[in-house]
């Protein structure tokens, strides 16, 4: 499947009706998922592979790895609702696509969550309203990931030392960080504009031990 095609499917995919603004639950564009798979496919990190997207959301990286030839994908979220909107958008594609996609929405605290994978794939917070709120997210991708792709706000200099000395404090090494545009439309009442884009870096992380 074709990059533009691959965003096109995903842009279509409703997102969560009741957005927690607790838990920064702000979705992925279509554009920056195709992007972020498309990477990892053709890093041979997806096609074939067992997949799994933290903080999954409405599912678009979830099924995006589906749809570009993950052999299972998993995705996890604390909030019943999106996993409720997620299995909605799974429904949805596996009729526009004729295709049984083998994808998996799962409700669980990452706390408790121990099974491991070929490759992580996440949009977790990035800690506008907790600060660090990424921090679980990044461990447990090095934990249970061979592979992880996880996406961070800003490309500050000390955001990237920490988040690098937190991966290899787990066991991983950053192969490489990315720059990227991340757009987050108007969605909760003390948003003060229509949208609002940040800065955000893909870090690629590989585990070591």
């Amino acid at each position: 499947m074709k990059k533009k095609q691959l965003e096109i499917l995903l842009q279509q995919l409703l997102e969560p009706l009741k957005p927690k603004v607790s838990l920064e639950q702000y979705t992925i564009t279509g554009n920056l998922a195709s992007e972020i798979l498309n990477l990892a496919h053709l890093n041979g990190d997806i096609e074939g592979k067992m997949i799994f997207d933290f903080g999954t959301g409405s599912g678009r990286l979830a099924i995006g790895a589906a749809l570009l030839g993950a052999k299972k994908v998993v995705g996890i979220d604390i909030d019943k609702e999106c996993i409720r909107a997620a299995k909605e958008n799974l429904k949805r594609h596996s009729i526009y696509t004729e295709k049984n996609l083998p994808v998996y929405f799962v409700i669980c605290d990452l706390n408790n969550w121990h099974a491991c994978c070929d490759t992580v794939v996440q949009n977790p917070p990035f800690g506008i309203k907790t600060q660090h709120a990424d921090r679980l997210f990044l461990t447990k991708a090095v934990e249970c990931g061979k592979r992880i792709y996880s996406l961070h706000k800003d490309g500050l200099k000390k955001t990237r030392y920490f988040l690098t000395t937190l991966a290899e404090e787990n066991g991983g090494r950053v192969m490489q960080v990315l720059k990227f545009k991340f757009e987050i439309p108007y969605m909760f009442k003390f948003h003060r504009k229509p949208k609002v884009t940040y800065n955000v870096d893909l870090y690629i992380i590989e585990k070591v031990v």
